[in-house]
């Protein structure tokens, strides 16, 4: 067993001190001519812009934004199953909202290249059929709940209402036939977003999974 352990970390010893040569031998200084104390350098392979600063090399790098909740108290059991849920809708859901944001930011801008309304009326019709396509299989793997969640996020992550949205591609006839539609199934695409109200805690998992915190 010593043995064991004395070879583990020996080839972690190894290991370490050949990353360390690697990385003194892919440092590259930009400046090397500068009388400055401090010059640029990049540390390959992982490109971090940095330093060199009284003989230290100083990496720099740009971090995320990081939220860090308190624990939740949950009162009962229930509550606890029904957060344990919300997660894994979000994880389902969330995709597809950031996915149905980035087509609409992407439509919206090549629209406004075209140049007159029979195109983009043309481009709009292609955008359904392909998001009729794309998505519709998806979406009827949704249950009425993850359906619900998933016009909310839409809404976060456009800051519009799903009905605006229809709305404003496709016109109010459409856009009111769509809720009609949504809301024989008890659902409305009117519903707006709240992070700070009623969506708090759907926000917080959301955040926590952008994160990877869950």
């Amino acid at each position: 067993m010593k043995r064991l352990i004395i070879i583990f970390l020996t080839l972690v010893i190894t290991l370490l001190s050949s990353g360390i040569k690697a990385q003194g031998y892919y440092a590259a200084n930009l400046t090397p001519d500068s009388d400055t104390p401090v010059s640029t350098i990049f540390l390959m392979p992982n490109v971090y812009p940095a330093v060199v600063l009284e003989g230290d090399t100083i990496a720099c790098m740009w971090l995320k934004d990081f939220v860090k909740y308190s624990p939740l108290t949950f009162r009962n059991t229930k509550d606890q199953i029904a957060y344990s849920k919300l997660i894994r809708d979000v994880k389902k859901t969330l995709p597809y909202a950031k996915e149905i944001a980035a087509i609409i930011l992407e439509t919206y801008e090549y629209m406004e290249t075209l140049p007159n309304d029979k195109d983009r009326q043309k481009h709009l019709n292609r955008m359904e059929k392909y998001l009729m396509d794309q998505y519709t299989p998806k979406m009827k793997k949704l249950t009425r709940s993850q359906g619900q969640l998933l016009m909310k996020l839409v809404d976060r992550e456009t800051n519009s209402s799903s009905y605006y949205i229809i709305d404003a591609f496709m016109g109010s006839l459409k856009a009111w036939s769509y809720n009609l539609f949504a809301g024989m199934f008890g659902n409305s695409l009117k519903t707006r977003y709240n992070p700070y109200g009623e969506d708090r805690i759907t926000e917080r998992v959301c955040v926590l999974v952008e994160q990877g915190a869950v």
